[in-house]
């Protein structure tokens, strides 16, 4: 399959101008990668006096006095990388408060608000925020091909859209030491390259699994509130995804631990040393790595107003909640030709009151388990998009 390396991503786009119209200050963030730069080159020329990158050191000399050299502009300006400098946050605050308002800021990130405390706190209700993943299925299309190479490569572009296999996992493995070695200690951070090495490599064998954070402590050799550390920090830079529980006044005792996913498959594969499809296939943790690869494509279509797993002792789980407008729906994710129904799926539906739950799998034909049960297809989700979930169509008879 080729495929152009300037895929229009007109979905993210729209949404970006959308947000540029409403909020003063609008903080596209996601992880390294993940194409931010380009989309923000759609909105402001990099050539343009409106345009700072602050890994270019001509930007960064600029603004030396940022208060001299943004507060003459007008219309949209653009900061990339606004992590290496966090003292412009409130700059911005001063700024975005001026009436009439002659400039609107986008500001790109690879940090999450919540690791940059400053952004919430110097911009609270002044900054929207877009959090930016990698490809996903509803850009790059249909078609049970295209969904395998994209849970295999990952959604990365520069992975997804590499010449060859080989080619790919190369690029995930310079990403991976890249990361490490140069980009967090730009963030400041200081924890060694080798430790994080281990701990990221250590989550990815957690894939799919409830927290434990005495357990990754032990085998880190370090102490659980460090290990916690460590989860937050690599959760604030969108490697890493904490599955909250679900859990109300049941009969049962319910799971109260996080469970934790790596958020791109494609590094998940590279971190368990996985270099093509036959490994990955004979790998224990190919079903875990399907099941990840799955929510992050419904949260990715979805975009419920929260998402949780629920599970209890006894047995019965889910693996996905989703709440949106009031209403609970769940989500079953199996590596399998045809799937079943299961006693769990019974049982989360009475329980949590669900209005139906939505089982993907990697097969090619949509059925009903139960009236409330339908199994669908993964590539159903490039071509119907957050309906494939909320509202799957009648299976035919």
């Amino acid at each position: 399959m080729v495929l152009s390396t300037m895929l229009l991503r007109s979905k993210w786009q729209a949404e970006i101008r959308a947000a540029l119209k409403r909020s003063r200050v609008v903080a596209l963030v996601g992880p390294r990668q993940s194409g931010k730069t380009s989309l923000a080159r759609e909105v402001v020329s990099p050539g343009s006096p409106r345009y700072f990158d602050l890994e270019d050191p001509a930007s960064l000399a600029q603004l030396d006095e940022p208060m001299t050299a943004l507060a003459p502009l007008r219309g949209i300006v653009v900061i990339d990388e606004i992590q290496r400098r966090p003292d412009l946050f409130p700059v911005l605050r001063v700024l975005a408060d001026r009436r009439p308002l002659p400039a609107k800021f986008l500001i790109l990130g690879s940090a999450s608000p919540d690791l940059l405390r400053q952004s919430s706190e110097s911009l609270a209700g002044r900054i929207e925020t877009i959090t930016l993943d990698g490809l996903g299925l509803d850009e790059i299309g249909p078609g049970t091909a295209t969904v395998r190479r994209r849970w295999r490569r990952g959604g990365f572009p520069l992975s997804y859209l590499a010449r060859s296999e080989t080619a790919s996992a190369v690029w995930r493995q310079q990403f991976i030491r890249t990361y490490l070695e140069r980009d967090l200690p730009q963030l400041g951070i200081t924890i060694s390259a080798t430790t994080l090495t281990r701990f990221w490599t250590m989550l990815a064998h957690y894939h799919g699994g409830v927290w434990n954070a005495a357990e990754a402590a032990r085998s880190l050799g370090t102490s659980e509130p460090t290990a916690r550390r460590y989860l937050d920090l690599l959760s604030g830079l969108y490697l890493i995804r904490q599955l909250q529980p679900w859990h109300e006044n049941l009969k049962k005792r319910q799971v109260k631990s996080p469970k934790v996913y790596v958020r791109d498959s494609g590094l998940l594969h590279t971190l368990l040393g996985l270099a093509d499809e036959p490994a990955l296939q004979s790998h224990l943790k190919v079903g875990a790595s399907w099941e990840g690869f799955a929510i992050e494509e419904v949260l990715r279509v979805v975009r419920p107003d929260a998402a949780h797993f629920w599970a209890t002792h006894t047995g019965a789980e889910l693996d996905l909640l989703l709440l949106v407008q009031g209403r609970r729906y769940g989500v079953e994710v199996k590596f399998q030709d045809a799937p079943t129904l299961t006693p769990s799926m019974r049982i989360a539906l009475d329980d949590l009151h669900l209005e139906r739950i939505t089982v993907l799998y990697p097969g090619d034909r949509q059925y009903d388990l139960h009236r409330q049960v339908t199994v669908v297809p993964m590539a159903t989700l490039a071509e119907r998009g957050r309906l494939a979930v909320l509202r799957p169509r009648p299976a035919s008879r």
